[in-house]
This record gives C-alpha cells, sequence and structure tokens, in this order.
C-alpha cells in the first residue's frame, strides 16, 4: 500500500539555456553535462549558480551513446559510436576546457603522456579504454571512482589509479576549485597548483567476470558489490579478495544453450524468482572470474552472490515486451556521521531497480532484505534513489516517494534503536507518495544534491509511439545498438529543467503542518502516526549524513574564499545552525510520536517510552500532554502509564515538585493501584503529601489486605509525619525475615540512586536512617540480602554505611555478615582482608587496659555478633587454638580490644584468611605485650616457622609450649617432639636447673618421645650429661611398649 499526502517536496525550477535538443543528460561535481542529439560535443553547466551558467565546451570522438560523471576523480566516461564501431572512452580534467583554448591529450589506458603534461602544464585528456567485447553498459563506483563496464556476457571492472598514488579526493576537491578561479581570473598563475601530477588519473583492469547466460542491459558498482540487469533480471555480486586459490567450477549448463537455440518457435518465458542472500547461488546464472595477472599482489578475487530477482512479464494486462522492461539499476551508499573520513566502506548500501509498474529497494548489508516495493500509478520511465527521497517520472509528471534508508542506517549506526533508549520508525513501514509535479513529455532524469535536472521533448506529430514487431528475448546474439531517438525534422520543443528540492527541514514542517489535520479530527488515526513517522526518518537521513557530505555542502563558502574572505565563516556557521535545527525537530517530531503512542494499542505502546526520551521534554511536560480532555475518556493511555512506570522505576536525579507527584499518586491510584508501593518508593517523589499518601494506601490496604510492602511503605509515610509510635506499631507487624523479603522485592524503600552502575551515586532514605538508629540487626540482614540478591553491590553497601556514619560499626558488622552469606571467593577474600584490617586497627587505636582510650574510641555500641557468634555461625572463623588461652588472660584488657583480639585471631585460626595479606598490616602490632605476641606467632606459625616459634615462646612464655606443641607438632610435623623441642629444652634446662616451667615441659616432652620413638632412638636422643635416674623411667616406658608392639 502507498500512501498518497499533499505535501510538497519542490520549491523552485529553472530552465537551462542550451543551444542543441538535448539527447543524454548526466550531472555531477556541481555540472550537468548535456549531450545534443546525434552530436559529438559535451555541454557542461554549473547548476549550483543561478541561471546554470555554460562552464565550458569540448568535443568527443564519437557520437556519445551513454555518459557517466564520476563523484571520485571528476572524470567523464562515455559509451561511443563512430564508423560503426563502438569505443569507450573516459575524459579527465575536463574543467580546463573552461578557457576553450586547451591543448587535449589522447592516449591509451596504461600510457601516460610526456611533455607538457608531466612538466605541469593544463591539459585535458581522454583516455581510450580497449575492449575485447563491445561496451554496452557503464557505470562509475560513487566511493572508489572505479569503472564497471557491462559487455555483452562480460562484465569488465577497472580500478582508478592517480599517480604517485595521491588522495583523489584532494584531486577532486583542487580540480573543483580550479575552474571556479579560472572563471572569476583568467590568470594563468593558478595553473602549476591544478596541473599538478596528483591530477593525472589513469585505469587499471582488475577483474573480468564472464556471465554467460546474461545479457547486460545496465550496470552498477559500489565498493565491493557489482550489479548487473538484463532485461527482466537483477543479480548482486560481492567481490572479495582472499589468500587461498578457489577455483570455480564451470556450470554444467551450457549444454542447454544450444539446444534452447533450436527451440525458435517457442516463446521461452523464465518462472519469477526471488533469491536473497546465501540462496542467490541457487539461480541459474554462472559466473566465472578471468585472472588478470594482478592476483598475485592483490590476493585471489572470489565472488558471492547476494541478490537475484526474476520477473515474468505479465502479458494479461496487455503490456507488450518492452513496457515490463526493467530500468534505473542503482547501487547507492549511505555513509553515517560516526564514520571515519577515510574509511571507504560504507555503513549501508542498498539496490534499487524499477520496472514501469514497481518499484524494488532492497538493503544489502547487515542482511540482504527487500525494505519497499513501490506501486506506481502509470508506467514510469526513469528513477533515482537519494538519501531522502526517490524521484520518479512519467511521460507528463515528476513524483517523489519516500525511502526506508534513513531507518536502516539508523539501526547499524546506533545500537540503541530499538531498546527502551531510543526507537526509530521500522524498515518496514510502508512508503508513501507526495505531491507530483506535470511537465509534458518528460524523457530523461538525473538528480545531483537538492537539484532535479529533467530533460523534456514535445512531438505533437507523433504523439504516441508506433507500434514495434515484438521481440523474443535472449535469443540473438548478434551485436546490436539501438539508436537515441531521433527528433522530428519539425520539432516542436524540448526543454531542461532543474527543479530544486525544498530542504528536509521545510518538507519535515509541512508533514507537521499537514499531521495536524488528522490530529484534530482522530489524534489515533493510523495516518497520523504514520506521517509523523515519515518526518522522522527525514529529518534522521539528514543528521545522518557524514562530514565529508558536510564539506561537499559546504563547498561553495570555500570556492569563494578569495572573492570574499568572510563568507566561509558564515556559511559554516549556517551549516552549524541548519544542524540544530534538525536536532530541535527531531525531538519535537519525538514528543509528537509519544503522544501518538501513548494512547495506541497495547502492541504498540511500549513505544511511548523511547520517543519520549528522545524528545528530552521533562516528565511534568508529558504529563500535562496526557492528562484526559474534558470532552474524552477519563482515563490514561497505556503507552503514557508504561513511559511513567519506566520513570519513576529508574533512578534519576529529577525530583518532582510536590505538585507533580501528588498527581502521580492520583494517576496510579485511579489507573494502577497495585503499583503504588513501587511508585511512592521512587526517588523522584520524595516530597509528595505523606498524610494524603497515608490515607491512599490505607484505603487500598482496606481493599486488597494487609502486605508487607504495603505496611512498610505506611510506616515510610508516618515516618516522614514524626510519628514514631506509630512507625513502630506499623514495623513490628511482620517478622524481620518477612521484611527482607519485602526489601528484596522492593529495594528502593532503602536505597535511593545506583541506576548507573557500580559508580553511581546511591544514598539512603528515612527509613534507612531510621532503622540504623532502631533496627541496625535488620538494617545489616536486609542489605546482604539486596546484595546476594544483585540487588546493590559490595561498594555501593559500602558508601551506604559511610553516608549513615556507621563506618566503624554497621559496615564492620555487615562485613561480617557477609563473610556468612557470601560464597564467591573473590567477595570473600576481600572482606576478610577488610576485616582483618579493621581488628588490627582497633588493636592499634585502643589501650590494653580495663579503661578505652576515649579519643580513639570508633563506636560504644556493641557489635551485632560477638567472636564466640562468628566462630559458631561462619567457617571463614575458626575456634581459638588451646594454647592461645595460656597467652589471652581473662579480664586484662578493655571490651572492645578483647573482642578484636579474639575474631582476629579466630580469623588466623580459620581455613580461609591468607597470612601473607596481613602481614603487613601485623608490623603494627607490638610484640611487648603477650596478646600482640600471640598474633605474631599465629602468623608464624600459620607460615610453618616452627623451629622459631617454638624459641620464641619458651624465651616469651614457656608454659605454652606443651599446649602449643600438643596442637601444632602433630602428623608430619610430629619429629619436631624430638628434633626441636626436646634438645630445647635440655639446653635449657641445664642452664636453669631449678625452673620448675622448664622441668615441666621437659617431662611431657620425654613422655611424648617416649611413646613416639624406639629404644635405640630414644637412647641417641638422651644427653651424655644427662641424670640416668631421670630419663631411665622413660626408656623403660619405652621399652615396654617396644616388647608390647
Amino acid at each position: 500500500m502507498v500512501h498518497v499526502y499533499n505535501c510538497h517536496p519542490f520549491s523552485s525550477q529553472q530552465i537551462v539555456q542550451v543551444e542543441q535538443e538535448p539527447g543524454l543528460i548526466c550531472c555531477g561535481g556541481g555540472a550537468l553535462f548535456v549531450v545534443a542529439t546525434g552530436g559529438c560535443k559535451v555541454d557542461a553547466y554549473n547548476v549550483e549558480k543561478e541561471g546554470c551558467p555554460l562552464i565550458c565546451r569540448f568535443a568527443t570522438m564519437g557520437t556519445v551513446k551513454s555518459i557517466q560523471h564520476s563523484k571520485m576523480g571528476d572524470y567523464l566516461v562515455t559509451i561511443e559510436e563512430k564508423n560503426s564501431a563502438t569505443y569507450l572512452r573516459a575524459y579527465t580534467n575536463w574543467r580546463y576546457q573552461a578557457e576553450g583554448k586547451a591543448r587535449v591529450g589522447v592516449r591509451l589506458l596504461g600510457h601516460l603522456l610526456r611533455g607538457a603534461s608531466v612538466r605541469g602544464g593544463v591539459q585535458m585528456e581522454i583516455i581510450e579504454i580497449p575492449l575485447s567485447e563491445r561496451p554496452v553498459a557503464v557505470a562509475c563506483c560513487s566511493v572508489t571512482g572505479d569503472l564497471v563496464v557491462g559487455c555483452e556476457s562480460t562484465l569488465v571492472l577497472f580500478a582508478l589509479r592517480g599517480q604517485n598514488q595521491q588522495s583523489l579526493n584532494q584531486s577532486q576537491q583542487m580540480l573543483q576549485s580550479s575552474w571556479t578561479n579560472a572563471q572569476q581570473s583568467s590568470s594563468q598563475s593558478q595553473a602549476p597548483i591544478v596541473g599538478s601530477n596528483q591530477n593525472f588519473l589513469d585505469f587499471e583492469r582488475s577483474v573480468i567476470l564472464h556471465l554467460p547466460k546474461i545479457k547486460p542491459t545496465q550496470v552498477a558498482l559500489c565498493g565491493r558489490y557489482v550489479a548487473v540487469q538484463a532485461e527482466l533480471e537483477v543479480l548482486v555480486l560481492k567481490l572479495d579478495t582472499s589468500s587461498e586459490p578457489k577455483t570455480l567450477e564451470e556450470s554444467s549448463d551450457t549444454k542447454k544453450t544450444d539446444h534452447l537455440e533450436d527451440q525458435a518457435d517457442f516463446q521461452i518465458l523464465p518462472r519469477h524468482q526471488e533469491l536473497l542472500g546465501d540462496q542467490a547461488k541457487d539461480c541459474d546464472i554462472p559466473v566465472s572470474i578471468e585472472k588478470t595477472g594482478l592476483e598475485d599482489s592483490a590476493g585471489q578475487c572470489t565472488i558471492s552472490y547476494v541478490l537475484f530477482r526474476r520477473f515474468t512479464p505479465d502479458f494479461f494486462q496487455g503490456c507488450s515486451v518492452e513496457e515490463t522492461q526493467l530500468h534505473s539499476l542503482q547501487l547507492y551508499p549511505l555513509f553515517t556521521s560516526n564514520q571515519s573520513e577515510s574509511l571507504e566502506e560504507p555503513l549501508c548500501i542498498f539496490c534499487f531497480f524499477s520496472l514501469p509498474s514497481a518499484g524494488y529497494l532492497y538493503s544489502l548489508k547487515g542482511g540482504v532484505e527487500l525494505l519497499s516495493a513501490y506501486q506506481y500509478p502509470e508506467k514510469v520511465l526513469k528513477a533515482v534513489l537519494t538519501d531522502h527521497l526517490l524521484h520518479v517520472i512519467t511521460k507528463s509528471a515528476l513524483q517523489c516517494f519516500t525511502v526506508r534508508c534513513a531507518a536502516v542506517a539508523a539501526r547499524l549506526d546506533d545500537p540503541y534503536i530499538d531498546t527502551t533508549m531510543k526507537a526509530c520508525p521500522p524498515c518496514s513501514l510502508e512508503v508513501c507518495a507526495l505531491r507530483m509535479q506535470l511537465f509534458i513529455g518528460l524523457r530523461s532524469l538525473c538528480v545531483y544534491r537538492h537539484h532535479v535536472i529533467l530533460l523534456s521533448t514535445a512531438d505533437a506529430e507523433t504523439p504516441e509511439e508506433p507500434e514495434r514487431p515484438p521481440q523474443r528475448r535472449g535469443l540473438s546474439r548478434k551485436w546490436t545498438i539501438s539508436s537515441p531517438k531521433e527528433s522530428s525534422p519539425a520539432g516542436h520543443g524540448w526543454n531542461l529543467y532543474v527543479v530544486d528540492t525544498v530542504s528536509p527541514l521545510s518538507l519535515y514542517q509541512e508533514m507537521v503542518e499537514y499531521s495536524q489535520r488528522y490530529a484534530e479530527t482522530n489524534p489515533q488515526a493510523q495516518s497520523l502516526r504514520h506521517l509523523l513517522s515519515e518526518a522522522h526518518l527525514l529529518i534522521r537521513s539528514s543528521l545522518l549524513q557524514t562530514s565529508d557530505q558536510q564539506r561537499s555542502i559546504e563547498e561553495d563558502s570555500v570556492l569563494s574564499l578569495q572573492t570574499d574572505p568572510d563568507g566561509p565563516a558564515e556559511n559554516h556557521t549556517a551549516v552549524q545552525t541548519d544542524r540544530r535545527d534538525l536536532e530541535e525537530a527531531l525531538r519535537q517530531n519525538c514528543a509528537q510520536l509519544g503522544d501518538c503512542f501513548s494512547r495506541a494499542s497495547q502492541k504498540d505502546c511500549h513505544l511511548a517510552l523511547p520517543y519520549y526520551r528522545m524528545s528530552a521534554l521533562s516528565v511534568t511536560d508529558i504529563m500535562a500532554r496526557n492528562r484526559p480532555l474534558p470532552s474524552g475518556p477519563h482515563s490514561y493511555g497505556p503507552g503514557f502509564l508504561f513511559y511513567l512506570k519506566h520513570y519513576l522505576f529508574e533512578e534519576t536525579e529529577q525530583i518532582l515538585s510536590q505538585e507533580t507527584a501528588d498527581e502521580v499518586i492520583d494517576i496510579f491510584s485511579q489507573s494502577e493501584p497495585s503499583q503504588l508501593v513501587s511508585v511512592c518508593a521512587s526517588s523522584s517523589l520524595i516530597d509528595i503529601s505523606p498524610a494524603r499518601t497515608l490515607q491512599i494506601l490505607q484505603h487500598l490496604e482496606d481493599t486488597t489486605g494487609v502486605s508487607v510492602l504495603l505496611t512498610t511503605t505506611m510506616a515510610t509515610m508516618m515516618l516522614r509525619l514524626d510519628d514514631l509510635p506509630q512507625y513502630t506499631h506499623l514495623m513490628e507487624r511482620h517478622a524481620e525475615m518477612l521484611l527482607v523479603y519485602g526489601f528484596i522485592e522492593e529495594p528502593r524503600l532503602l536505597l535511593h540512586g545506583g541506576g548507573g552502575g557500580q559508580h553511581a551515586h546511591i544514598r539512603p532514605t528515612a527509613l534507612t536512617r531510621q532503622m540504623a538508629k532502631s533496627q541496625p540487626g535488620l538494617l545489616v540482614a536486609a542489605v546482604v540480602a539486596l546484595h546476594e540478591n544483585n540487588k546493590v553491590q559490595l561498594e555501593q553497601a559500602d558508601h551506604i554505611f559511610k553516608e549513615l556514619g556507621c563506618e566503624n560499626c554497621l559496615q564492620v558488622d555487615f562485613w561480617e555478615a557477609m563473610l556468612m552469606a557470601s560464597s564467591k571467593e573473590t567477595i570473600i577474600q576481600e572482606l576478610l582482608f577488610r576485616v582483618a584490617s579493621v581488628y588490627i586497627d582497633r588493636l592499634t587505636h585502643t589501650t590494653s587496659d580495663t579503661h578505652t582510650n576515649k579519643p580513639h574510641t570508633p563506636s560504644r555500641r556493641r557489635p551485632l555478633k560477638s567472636a564466640e557468634d562468628l566462630i559458631n555461625s561462619c567457617s571463614h572463623y575458626g575456634a581459638l587454638y588451646p594454647w592461645l588461652t595460656v597467652l589471652n588472660p581473662a579480664h586484662t584488657t578493655s571490651s572492645q580490644h578483647q573482642e578484636a583480639l579474639y575474631k582476629l585471631q579466630s580469623l588466623l585460626c580459620g581455613p580461609s584468611l591468607s597470612v601473607g595479606s596481613v602481614t603487613p598490616l601485623m608490623e603494627r602490632l607490638p610484640e611487648e605485650s603477650l596478646w600482640g605476641f600471640s598474633l605474631h606467632l599465629l602468623c608464624a606459625t600459620r607460615e610453618g616457622q616452627y623451629d622459631s616459634s617454638i624459641e620464641k615462646l619458651l624465651d616469651r612464655c614457656p608454659q605454652a609450649i606443651i599446649a602449643y606443641a600438643n596442637h601444632q607438632l602433630q602428623d608430619k610435623h610430629m619429629a619436631l617432639w624430638w628434633q626441636k623441642l626436646l634438645p630445647e629444652l635440655c639446653d635449657r634446662t641445664r642452664a636453669a636447673a631449678d625452673n620448675s616451667i622448664l622441668l615441666a615441659a621437659l617431662k611431657e616432652t620425654l613422655v611424648v618421645v617416649a611413646m613416639e620413638t624406639s629404644p635405640t632412638e630414644f637412647l641417641e636422643l638422651m644427653p651424655e650429661d644427662g641424670t640416668a635416674s631421670y630419663f631411665l623411667p622413660h626408656l623403660l616406658t619405652c621399652s615396654q611398649r617396644h616388647l608390647r608392639a
């Protein structure tokens, strides 16, 4: 279906003053090229200036049958006929003919001229391009400047080369500026600049494709994509280079050709086919590559099928064979503003071709897809695709259709399209036709920027074409070429028009005004939404222009630099202003589309959210746009409610006024009461009236019953009213575990912010602050539950406790609770290091006597979990080693000091803490005190330093040595009893024979050694100067045990 809107896409028109009847036209580089009917001369006119003045005129070497202009390299390529022979020629540096007396050089492909041109002279060159077959079609690549030539059974690709490998972009810009300077002044001072060697162009034959089963009528080239069109077939190929050689199999269908030639008495009608992507290789058109000798340097050339479309002529509508031929083949690239200027690969490539009754637009990159099918109201002669519009001509009218190129490019350019952040009308949106412009006898069409060039001829004697004898398709292999239709000797007129299209912004504004008719009569009309979507794509296509295209728009300011020094700056400012206007128009359009979808059906209402976001309107403005009209239904649209819920559920810094916040509560109390709890928890509604909201919540409770979330929300309102007794009553309605589950379901009751990720600003609510004072255990349990359910991150939780001023108490309680709940090893190690650091800090800043040092007291509040609680409930805290009780005399330190000591010792006794991570921190603790000595001894023991630990313990606290040995010197360390401990005790007892502690320790050690060694080993361990009566009982015990064993 094609929508028709009475919008005016054209702003003005002018007639180009040509001397002879035009036969062929083409445009590019700011110029219109006109070839007179049957002539051998090309006239170039400046379409950028009023009146289209003549730039230059130059002769061709034969009768021009086809002419094309290349943007890259600024050259012309023609198919010419002379003496019944057909030639392919390229005309470079044609702008130098503006003076009318410059030399012209003629050379073959690959042979550079010598003489004046090499020394820097100004000279147009004609490059003869030899071919083995007669050329029937030619096209230039707008991206690279390469050339594709279609012959009767082959496609030949030529790569554009610049001498010294200079940039073709610089060459083109210098060439286009040179002829303007030449028109302003006849001075020859510019000649050495524009005539430098970098302007010499040449071509290099790169690829030859053989297509024996298709006869090209038109060809197209864009980057690595090649398209060929026959009478009823279109084939698109992609060329790639590969380092691996690839052999193409010859098609076995070649034998069928001779068989078909025998069926001369039959008309063969091929069936209709559309093959996209990988399926296109299943078409019956084989393609083979002929080597050109360049494969070794450029890699092996490979081809892949992209698109194949075959049509069947419909004779039932009275159409002749000629009327169903394809025409207007075009490969159209589209760049975006996010692409680099030096990037040659466009973001999007589109393929367009047309029948007289319908046109077809395909997207080739990112998946081959049919975007639009254009159904024409009458027979179309020619069509040209642009960024914004599709221009078509019939015999009597010029008409424009909208295109979907911007919809495809936007999605490839911006990954946020089709999310809740951004939206764009779909690629499948039905196209529309704009108001047509009537002409008489239109025959040809070409487009340059916003200029549409039309050729019309009026012949009163032959208003209708004479009947032609029917032809059979594809049965003749003779070289034939149709001559251009000669005008009648008594021709009655012809005209060459330049019709200017309005700017996209002006057309957008007219579409918006046009849409008001639908908005006034039926705001939910499908046509209103469709027209606003068309306007949206129109603006998007302008904003997607690359900086390269913008620089092209500013080209006039560069050319006028010498005549008006202030002009370029003014033009640059105008371009920036125009872009700001486009961005503002896009925001306005998004607001209008948001209004359309806000009351749309459930299928499309979700689109209100991204469009309203792109409009940059405040939520207050959007609410004002969606208030029910007095004469309309007193309800809110589903799209508006969807937007409002997303806005309130996402954390933003915008706080609504009390009036607006109360209106939001009213909206949801009427439309979706079940969402009231979540709405009240939004950070944007901090300023709501608590008394008024409480009444609404109480009414909801009476209607739906008591729930944890509803009770907690009502308690929050009581807290805002400073009614602490009622707040406490409400919070005591439910068990703490049920409250924790409620906070998991709605975290914003406790925390606001954090929507931007780990580093987003997060802050506690008033309920959180109150719970920190009255219910700290519930708060810690709730935050732990939020973390374990991925509602809050560890750093964010730490920030909350710092905001509460509880970094030395509740925050540590939270870390300890996290050690009990978390199962993630990385988090566990991080938390173990944190709590160990806190314990060490507390031991450093508290005294070891029963009186605390008040200036350094972190907090007087008791921890939620004691050391004994942590040992019993957390696997990371180990039971204290028995020998530590000897080193930890009870009631000799303050409670905070003792609690920190026990927790740190428990961590060091546990299995999880890495001792190496806290060893640098342990250096802050003194070893003079027994508790400090115990910690250092624990670390040394954990690190396996048993020998030094035994020595230090015998030096500082020998009464603990047996307890230490009984616990630590077991299993593989049992040998240390007699290898280290026994010799140490013997030596020390010998020096202090009256030390009862050492004697008792020696006795206990001998008992263990006697149980673990043989009599022979025991005798060897006895000191030579030892008293026999002291050791004999132990030796006897060892011998008796050995005999029993």
